[in-house]
């Protein structure tokens, strides 16, 4: 019998790669002509997984996050991975806008994920371990469909595909 292959789908951020993005992005906002004196600000909250914009009006907080979504992306990292809420009032006339960054796939992303592998029909067995799935086949030909399956659909989040055996 042919020993069984494996694959891990997981979604994870480089949280070194999203404090680099979130350095380049206050550095524009205190250079940029229409953003300096602005009185807009950025925060980083590493442990909570959080980037917060400050900003005196919602226009300038859409172009605080514009400036740094385009950090994010060119630093590697899929626009996915970092959720915007609504913005909010604060003090005076000033807004804050919170984006949490997306780690590890929730049960019901999982389940979703998991189902449709089950309907592909392939000879496939996904199993959820945790914040990730493990999908095992004694066929490589069939984890690979199932790869190029996934890539073609949108869960909300990015999805990686490791430890390939």
């Amino acid at each position: 019998m042919a020993k069984e292959s494996s694959f891990d789908v997981v979604s994870t951020v480089d949280m070194q790669e999203i404090d680099n993005a979130y350095q380049q992005a206050c550095r524009e906002i205190a250079t940029r002509y229409d953003l300096k004196g602005s009185g807009a600000k950025i925060d980083l909250d590493k442990q909570a997984r959080k980037i917060t914009v400050s900003a005196p009006a919602d226009f300038v907080a859409k172009q605080v996050i514009d400036v740094i979504g385009t950090k994010v992306v060119r630093r590697g990292i899929d626009l996915g991975a970092v959720k915007w809420g609504d913005p909010q009032p604060a003090a005076g006339q000033s807004v804050r806008v919170v984006a949490d960054i997306v780690e590890g796939i929730d049960k019901e992303t999982a389940k979703k994920i998991s189902k449709d592998i089950r309907d592909t029909k392939l000879k496939v067995k996904a199993t959820v371990e945790g914040d990730k799935l493990r999908v095992s086949s004694a066929s490589r030909d069939a984890l690979q469909e199932v790869i190029q399956f996934l890539k073609g659909q949108d869960y909300g989040q990015p999805l990686q595909y490791v430890n390939y055996r």
